[in-house]
């Protein structure tokens, strides 16, 4: 079954540690499943790629080769519309204090049916409330 992956479990495989029991049970579900990410994930990954090169906890050669085994694994970006963006995200984000970002993340997991694959906290607060699956 496909999932959403956060950001927050993904980049925690590229730390020891940082790496948990349940994000590389998660990783080792690629094995038989796909991930969907929302739009922003992409953007997430490379700003925090950016960063840790920056504070030099990474070399550049490091986040690049992290960055190239992330690409080889099925995760696929799913649209989204502004009616989506400004309707059900906002609301979610409003409703329970989630930033806008993290709230397309439940939103896409609400929308396609399937489990959230989390580390944040509050992502799975909300999660839980709402009745969304939890991995990891």
């Amino acid at each position: 079954m496909p999932f959403v992956l956060d950001a927050s479990v993904a980049l925690s495989w590229c730390f020891e540690d940082e790496v948990t029991v349940g994000s590389e049970g998660i990783l080792d579900r690629f094995e038989s499943d796909h991930a969907l990410v929302p739009a922003i994930w992409p953007l997430e990954v490379a700003n925090a790629l950016l960063t840790v090169e920056r504070r030099q906890r990474l070399q550049v050669a490091e986040a690049t080769r992290f960055a190239a085994l992330l690409r080889e694994l099925p995760i696929f970006v799913a649209g989204t519309d502004l009616d989506q963006t400004l309707g059900a995200v906002l609301d979610l984000a409003r409703t329970h204090g989630l930033t806008s970002y993290d709230a397309s993340y439940v939103a896409l997991a609400m929308r396609e049916g399937v489990p959230l694959a989390t580390q944040d906290g509050g992502l799975r607060r909300v999660a839980h409330q709402l009745g969304v699956a939890l991995l990891a």
